[in-house]
């Protein structure tokens, strides 16, 4: 077997709690560091706490306190609403081309009233220079 492969053991390892508790035990790392131990756990002090790390119980209770004021709507509550916002889009679109053609003429025409000068190289197609 390789020698050096294995790593250090430190027999007097020291743990030190987030609460400031510290005690020694066996470890390849020479010092641990932990955010509970068995003197703050809730479990063996009795204590009910929220063990937080992330932030998360924050989190749950923004998202609670934001869907509060929220009414929840059952599935055939929203699939017709859904259906009335594509009604009302439906009918805002052109129906036939020509409906098509007069939309985007009176768009057109809304934009270039200020400037109605065009050049004529902005007419060409771009694929004239091939020469590379």
């Amino acid at each position: 077997m390789k020698t050096g492969s294995r790593p250090k053991y430190y027999d007097n390892a020291k743990v030190s709690c987030a609460c400031g508790n510290t005690f020694f035990t066996g470890s390849v790392l020479p010092e641990i560091k932990v955010e509970i131990c068995s003197v703050c756990h809730p479990f063996y002090t009795g204590e009910m706490k929220y063990v937080d790390t992330l932030g998360r119980v924050e989190k749950f209770k923004q998202k609670q306190a934001q869907s509060a004021g929220k009414k929840y709507l059952k599935k055939k509550q929203r699939k017709a609403i859904k259906i009335k916002e594509a009604t009302k889009k439906a009918a805002q679109s052109p129906k036939t081309l020509k409906d098509m053609l007069k939309q985007a003429k009176s768009q057109s025409t809304a934009k270039s009233s200020p400037a109605n000068s065009t050049s004529d190289d902005s007419q060409k197609p771009e694929k004239e220079n091939k020469n590379s």
